[in-house]
């Protein structure tokens, strides 16, 4: 019997104001429809090649090993981690929410003797705490997450970097829900190794994972090169290290693959690429400091304008992530029943969390394509409405207002509209 056959897609419209994934710009849809190539048509590989160089202006760095491993940004932690940890490594993670914890994770799983720090989630570390449990431990790798959604708060790595040099550490960074949206200077902090994606302040679709590092971990990775039977070289001289326990993610071939080799190690996501390398061409070309400017602005309007509703904002405010808002739900109101509000109502999807902070705050994301003022009134304006609508005693039209006043202090007639 011939099964159901369901209609097309025909998905509603959203707004997503949560802490990613966004709505992804329509000039990366366009770029995602362009014609398939073959993956060493020359074509292509000059696509890979302009890729590269786009992403080391992304992350700000010189690395020439700067590509795109295929999978969510996930994908991209567990190339890096796989590839530098062999069993018995010393690993320590500075913990400040959810995604500590998966860094612990993955390690773990790469055979890594981790240790872990922890603070009170809507905090961050000191400098001096990280140097202190360097000391304690004596890692080989550090591994720590750069804006943590789940906390909405961002790690200061200024100073973090110099200290693993210092005691001869290496440091990988998780930048996914922070690259293109805040700075993030892999070169200038001394970062060996960092991860991102593109559903945040990429504006890209979940499916490619943009990574850099430098020859310290070239040089660690290289020691464990293995190629697999089928596609080794003549000659071949395996590294001395224990083989990388994953193929996939192996980054001796990807580094193969991307280079002028061309190891056959796998099929590029094509539509992937196209998208990856339009959202840094278009991060790029509107400019860092720009785009950095327009996602700090949005975060002074949103804050404003919550503060305004009458809502209290979450966590240590000098550490806050600028594409990212924590918010206490008020006492007394359903905060799903509120978040049904406004998706069912008002087409708009705002995050709520995890662990510790599940039903306590909500998580109010703008960046990206969607850290637009017009997307920031609308989103507090239905969230007003749909507090009021709850039974919250909010003071209405104080929220436009106040983020109104932001963009009109802060913008300028330029960037009103920004």
């Amino acid at each position: 019997m011939c099964p159901s056959i369901p209609e097309e897609l025909d998905p509603l419209p959203r707004l997503l104001m949560g802490p990613g994934p966004i709505n992804v710009d329509p000039r990366v849809l366009r770029a995602m429809s362009m014609p398939l190539l073959g993956q060493f048509d020359p074509q292509f590989t000059g696509y890979m090649n302009e890729t590269m160089g786009l992403l080391r202006g992304l992350f700000q760095t010189q690395n020439r090993w700067s590509f795109l491993v295929d999978g969510t940004a996930r994908a991209g932690i567990e190339a890096i981690l796989v590839s530098l940890i062999a069993p018995g490594d010393r690993v320590l993670v500075p913990i400040f929410g959810r995604f500590g914890h998966l860094l612990c994770e993955i390690a773990g799983r790469c055979g890594a003797d981790v240790s872990f720090i922890e603070t009170e989630w809507g905090t961050v570390f000191a400098p001096e705490a990280i140097e202190e449990a360097i000391k304690r431990h004596r890692p080989k790798l550090l591994a720590v997450v750069h804006g943590d959604t789940s906390t909405t708060m961002a790690q200061p790595l200024e100073e973090v970097g110099a200290i693993c040099r210092r005691y001869d550490v290496l440091l990988y960074v998780d930048s996914t829900a922070t690259l293109g949206g805040m700075e993030f200077a892999v070169d200038r902090w001394n970062i060996d190794a960092a991860s991102a994606g593109l559903q945040k302040c990429l504006s890209g679709p979940p499916g490619c994972a943009p990574i850099t590092f430098n020859e310290r971990v070239e040089r660690a990775v290289l020691a464990r090169k293995h190629v697999e039977a089928g596609i080794r070289p003549p000659g071949f001289v395996p590294g001395n290290g224990p083989r990388i326990q994953s193929n996939y993610f192996d980054l001796a071939m990807l580094m193969d693959y991307w280079s002028e080799a061309r190891l056959n190690h796998h099929t590029e996501a094509t539509s992937m690429l196209y998208a990856a390398r339009e959202c840094a061409r278009i991060v790029l070309r509107e400019g860092l400091d720009k785009v950095f400017a327009r996602h700090a602005l949005a975060s002074r309007a949103m804050t404003a304008g919550l503060e305004a509703m009458g809502l209290r904002l979450f966590g240590d405010q000098r550490h806050k992530m600028a594409n990212v808002t924590g918010v206490h739900i008020p006492e007394g109101v359903d905060g799903e029943a509120v978040r049904r509000m406004m998706l069912e109502d008002f087409g708009i999807e705002i995050g709520t969390s995890f662990g510790p902070l599940r039903g306590r705050i909500w998580r109010i994301g703008a960046m990206g394509y969607n850290c637009r003022k017009q997307n920031v009134l609308i989103c507090l304006a239905a969230l007003e409405a749909a507090l009021a609508r709850a039974g919250a005693k909010v003071a209405l039209g104080a929220a436009v207002k106040a983020a109104y006043d932001v963009y009109d202090r802060d913008a300028g007639p330029s960037r009103a509209g920004a």
